[in-house]
């Protein structure tokens, strides 16, 4: 990749957002082995404390790319690919189970040790970082869920699936199109960068987005929901301070669900940023970091 176009694109897309960073820089791309599984994270260097990142079903580490660099001069920002997505490794036994990616993120805050960190996840990240703290949210220093939890519309989640599964297309314009016509909130300059991080080439020339479109098989998406349910019953668990942030337009969380949620935690709060969908920080990263920024500093740091 060209590092100075991206260094452009990125400068593009924290203009639109409003945003005015010190410094425009991309992240360091490393990867590691946790268990028998080959990982990519972005790292974001700094000395700050460790903040970790967790995308979204059929998206990848960059989608935090404007947030991370934000928070970079204050913070170690750490935005890993799960399983299956961007550069990660994809499941030979097509295992995208709830139980088994939380086990790498164990694996990987214990390979890169982290202590007391905070985890930051959206959607299927927001899951497994749900499912992270109810096991150890009492050696963290708090958590950041992102427009999900106990109560979801199926509706929403059904769309987003339907988007993720989309078959080959002929070109990147193509995907573009049926992006925007998906999202319609986000500018289309914003589209066509994530895009550029979340398709692949194929050797017949079409283009693909970029995970394993396995884990969205009828049967994954049962066991799936199955280990949510039965996770999301121990929400109570997590002592944790807890920021939960819902999209304003999204029609995956609710205001009502996002307060009950709240609810069930001892040290909870719920917040709307508008002009944003399910995909928070990919709309409105200035709306989402207002958010996080006055909760960070409450948890001391």
């Amino acid at each position: 990749m060209d590092t100075a176009w991206e260094i452009e694109q990125l400068r593009a897309v924290t203009e639109i957002a409003g945003l005015k960073p010190s410094k425009i820089v991309m992240p360091e791309d490393h990867h590691t082995i946790v268990g028998a599984m080959r990982f990519h994270y972005l790292d974001w260097g700094g000395n700050g404390h460790p903040l970790l990142f967790l995308h979204g079903g059929g998206i990848n580490a960059h989608t935090w790319d404007v947030v991370c660099l934000m928070l970079r001069e204050r913070y170690h920002c750490i935005a890993l690919d799960q399983r299956g997505h961007g550069d990660s490794e994809w499941s030979p036994a097509i295992d995208y189970g709830v139980a088994t990616q939380v086990h790498d993120v164990e694996g990987f805050i214990e390979k890169l040790g982290f202590v007391n960190p905070v985890l930051v996840g959206q959607s299927m990240g927001g899951l497994n970082s749900i499912a992270y703290a109810i096991s150890h949210s009492a050696k963290m220093k708090g958590l950041v869920v992102v427009d999900v939890g106990p109560e979801i519309n199926s509706t929403g989640t059904q769309r987003i699936r339907e988007f993720s599964s989309t078959p080959e297309l002929e070109s990147l314009e193509a995907f573009l199109e049926r992006a925007v016509k998906f999202n319609p909130i986000r500018d289309p300059r914003v589209l066509r960068r994530s895009l550029f991080y979340n398709l692949r080439q194929l050797p017949t020339g079409k283009w693909s987005l970029k995970h394993d479109q396995r884990r969205a098989s009828d049967d994954s998406w049962r066991i799936a929901a199955e280990q949510r349910e039965r996770i999301l019953r121990d929400v109570s668990k997590i002592s944790c301070p807890t920021l939960i942030v819902r999209g304003g337009k999204s029609d995956v969380l609710s205001d009502d669900a996002a307060e009950r949620f709240a609810h069930m935690l001892p040290h909870a709060r719920w917040v709307r940023v508008e002009n944003a969908g399910h995909n928070v920080q990919g709309d409105n990263p200035r709306g989402l970091l207002d958010a996080m920024n006055p909760f960070l500093r409450e948890v001391g740091l």
